[in-house]
């Protein structure tokens, strides 16, 4: 039976979940593969790559580097997010990313983007790490709005988290039967509709399903949390959520906020590692 570990997004919230699967990674705890979107995808490869708290670590020493993130960046490239400096530049050169042991670990990682032209979800595995790879990583993080679509294999990307938030169904159908989902709201989180809609107009003009997709991305949102409850009551599925709701922003680099979110996942995984042990040997 193949187990499968499936990340939510949530920009710096996904700090919780790294804490969380950085303690499984120090316990010996193993799934057979990993699916992230958005930032859960951005800390998950570190779980592959066999880089506790790394997430953490460079957030923390770019938070102030202008290069990184912020509005100058958005300014120059049209991206919140500095492209080549987040996703090119930091990982090969800066925080290195150990490229060698991610390739050579045989959990599978799966990534989740949205297609802007058609506004289907797009599903990518990654087994190689080269600097085309990477501008999946950057895709899957490129949040409408604050990010320009990224364009790869003749497809215009955005985050995935505009279409599947909690790719759960996804990886069942392609065989992962028992899982292990972590989210980064807490029990009894409902996703209400966006009043910001006039601004996926404005920065998407082009791409008018953008605005759809996130006109409807509530009902999505919510719609996989019912479906994930029903998951739950037949014993295939572990559901993992912070006791309370992060007190931090998507682009949040406050380092005492971080560091208190990472530190909350830890402390959830060390108080549910029998819990988590009973699931996978069940």
């Amino acid at each position: 039976m193949k187990t499968g570990l499936v990340l939510e997004g949530g920009g710096m919230r996904s700090l919780f979940s790294e804490g969380f699967f950085d303690v499984m990674q120090a316990e010996g705890i193993k799934v057979d593969g990993i699916i992230g979107v958005s930032a859960g995808a951005l800390f998950g490869c570190n779980f592959k790559s066999h880089q506790p708290g790394r997430g953490l670590r460079y957030n923390i020493r770019f938070k102030d580097d202008a290069r990184y993130m912020g509005w100058r960046s958005m300014l120059t490239t049209g991206n919140y997010v500095n492209p080549q400096f987040a996703y090119h530049t930091m990982p090969l050169e800066l925080d290195v990313f150990d490229i060698p042991t991610f390739e050579a670990d045989p959990t599978e990682f799966h990534v989740v983007c949205t297609d802007v032209e058609t506004g289907q979800t797009v599903y990518h595995r990654i087994d190689h790490v080269d600097d085309h790879t990477l501008e999946w990583f950057r895709a899957t993080g490129s949040m409408p709005v604050v990010s320009r679509p990224v364009s790869i294999d003749g497809q215009l990307l955005l985050d995935g988290g505009m279409t599947d938030c909690i790719p759960l169904r996804h990886f069942q159908e392609i065989g992962y039967e028992k899982n292990i989902v972590i989210l980064t709201r807490p029990k009894g989180y409902k996703k209400k509709p966006t009043h910001i809609g006039f601004l996926f107009r404005l920065f998407h003009p082009r791409h008018p399903r953008v605005t759809e997709c996130m006109k409807r991305r509530h009902e999505m949102y919510n719609a996989e949390l019912q479906y994930l409850e029903a998951e739950v009551k037949k014993g295939n599925t572990l559901l993992i959520y912070p006791d309370h709701p992060l007190d931090i922003g998507r682009t949040e680099l406050n380092e005492a906020k971080l560091r208190a979110i990472y530190e909350h996942g830890q402390e959830k995984a060390l108080t549910m590692l029998p819990i988590l042990r009973s699931f996978l040997e069940a």
